[in-house]
């Protein structure tokens, strides 16, 4: 089996055009196009994507079936080929308004490396974990989100294997298998009614959910797609040789199942956007970035793409909403070294 190594990994310093905050999909296909543009370009990647618990991914043309580790060391070695510079570290504060030094590297000379035409005190410094504090014109923000699993003993052990929380992910790989289904809220009885599409034989088990919690409407639907509704709180999940074979309630029944679905509570990673003042809006899976069709939040020179900004996106929307999100930064770096020139 081939290894991927990442690619050189220079320590950041002096002025970047943009600083990308994340190194999944949605940041290295922006760090990708930012790269081709030849803008200084720097990935600050924390090294914890969201699906790193998960072998392969699904849905993503010419990409079905690839491991994600595979598929972002791909992305790396691909942006690296434009100058692209890759740190592993975590920006941990940003703030605006402050002065930019010199580059101290002399990439393609100052007037390039400096030309994206903010005016002076308008960067953004980005301070890193390791110590150290770079400087950009923009920012593009795909730190995503972080799942928070039930504390049920064997979900947080499986999730990935045959625990799961994305029919579109995984559907076809459990189709027809024994499903169940471990409520987290009443907005539970949604995934049992859509996993209820890929196999016959889906139970939900409703553990902290009060039978009185679901509608009539929830009842029928469950009735008519002949999904089984267990009450009573899950104790854990039996696994016997390293599969999932069953979930145990706390009266110790035990009911047959070889895969279990679950949804996590999403917990946004939004708190660099939070500091520079970003407006946020309310969602039934957390608090996300107000944007405009590029990514662009309320914060000027600020971008964002992946789950970042909403908890649907998948690998492709990722990588598609990077690319978006870099092609209106180079147009905005563009224009405003334009306008200041015309300017005098």
């Amino acid at each position: 089996m081939t290894r991927y190594k990442d690619p050189f990994e220079k320590q950041p310093s002096g002025t970047y055009d943009v600083v990308v905050v994340g190194g999944g999909a949605a940041g290295l296909s922006a760090a990708l196009v930012l790269g081709r543009s030849r803008l200084r370009t720097l990935v600050v990647d924390a090294g914890e994507p969201r699906n790193a618990p998960s072998d392969h991914m699904q849905g993503y043309l010419t990409r079905d079936g690839m491991p994600p580790a595979e598929f972002l060391a791909l992305g790396r070695k691909e942006i690296a080929r434009y100058g692209v510079e890759l740190v592993r570290d975590r920006a941990v504060d940003v703030t605006r308004g402050v002065d930019a030094p010199r580059s101290d590297d002399g990439a393609r000379g100052d007037d390039a490396a400096r030309g994206a035409g903010v005016a002076k005190g308008e960067d953004f410094a980005v301070a890193l974990a390791g110590g150290r504090t770079v400087h950009a014109r923009r920012l593009i923000v795909t730190t995503g989100l972080r799942d928070e699993l039930p504390a049920v003993p064997g979900v947080a052990e499986r999730y990935g294997r045959d625990v799961l929380h994305c029919p579109f992910c995984h559907g076809w790989e459990v189709r027809d298998e024994r499903f169940g289904v471990l409520a987290t809220s009443a907005l539970s009885v949604h995934q049992a009614l859509m996993v209820s599409h890929w196999s016959d034989d889906v139970t939900l088990f409703l553990d902290t959910v009060a039978e009185e919690e679901l509608s009539d409407e929830d009842l029928r639907r469950l009735a008519a797609a002949r999904v089984k509704v267990v009450p009573g709180a899950v104790a854990d999940l039996r696994v016997e040789d390293d599969r999932l074979t069953g979930v145990r309630l706390a009266d110790g029944t035990v009911h047959d199942r070889s895969v279990v679905f679950v949804a996590p509570r999403a917990v946004p990673q939004t708190g660099l956007m939070e500091r520079l003042g970003a407006e946020l809006r309310e969602t039934p899976f957390g608090a996300y970035p107000v944007v405009d069709p590029t990514g662009l939040t309320t914060v000027p020179g600020v971008w964002t793409a992946g789950n970042a900004m909403g908890f649907a996106e998948q690998v492709v929307h990722a990588a598609s909403g990077g690319y978006r999100a870099a092609s209106a930064v180079v147009g905005d770096l563009i224009m405003s070294r334009l306008d200041a020139a015309v300017a005098g």
